[in-house]
């Protein structure tokens, strides 16, 4: 059976085989039993391949590692776990987005307490100009899941309200190449803020703000999930979510 998931990463990246086999240091034949018959690489082949696509080794080859491999992988990925949003340093967050070379994002429903820092409009601004993709996902003001957060918080219409006032805190970065905004209604149960492989998130609990919720730093490494897990839950808020400009 060949490994569709090597396949269609290659292809997403725009690579041939031989591409892939150049820059990892092996064979093109190699490579094409890699994907032809999902044969399994050596581990220092496995962590090059997902390197160079931007992947996981776990991913590619969910089968190549033992459960307590893959367990120990996640746990190394945790950096440091505050118990609320409020104890993370404020240089933390500045760190975070500076350390994105290719992709930063930020999932949440307002966000109000960077949208308001005009240092971040700043930054954000640099990153796109140097060709970074910002992604920004905000609530949708009139949805259900704003409504609810709103209700399960007890601060009610005022959640749709700090939404629509972050929509316009960030009006002058909407114009910006590189800068995208879409609006979602999903159910959130996290908080996500990424660059490139390394995430804070922000935990979600029933009837507290979110600043007062734990964060986890976290930082992808080859073989673990945990990161992964939450790039993936960005990645199809983003799919399901609507241009700000089209609202």
């Amino acid at each position: 059976m060949p490994n569709e998931r090597l396949r269609a990463a290659l292809l997403e990246q725009g690579l041939t085989p031989a591409d892939l086999a150049a820059d990892v240091g092996v064979d093109t034949k190699s490579v094409e039993r890699w994907i032809g018959r999902d044969r399994t690489p050596y581990r220092k082949h496995r962590y090059a391949v997902a390197a160079r696509l931007g992947t996981d080794e776990a991913f590619l080859w969910p089968k190549a590692l033992s459960p307590e491999q893959s367990a120990e992988a996640s746990e190394s990925e945790i950096l440091n776990i505050y118990p609320h949003r409020w104890t993370v340093p404020r240089d933390t967050w500045k760190r975070l987005f500076e350390t994105a070379q290719e992709e930063l994002g930020i999932l949440v429903y307002s966000g109000y307490f960077l949208a308001e820092d005009g240092n971040l409009h700043q930054l954000l601004r640099e990153k796109a100009e140097a060709g970074v993709r910002v992604r920004v996902l905000l609530g949708d003001p009139d949805c259900a899941a704003v409504a609810q957060r709103g209700a399960d918080e007890g601060i009610d219409d005022a959640m749709g309200a700090k939404i629509r006032n972050v929509i316009v805190l960030y009006k002058s970065l909407r114009s910006v190449d590189g800068v995208e905004f879409r609006l979602h209604s999903t159910t959130l149960y996290n908080s996500i803020y990424r660059a490139d492989g390394q995430v804070l998130v922000n935990t979600h609990i029933y009837g507290r703000p979110a600043a007062d919720a734990p964060v986890f730093h976290l930082r992808r490494i080859a073989g673990g999930g945990m990161v992964s897990t939450y790039l993936d839950s960005f990645e199809r808020v983003w799919s399901e979510a609507v241009p700000l400009d089209e609202e």
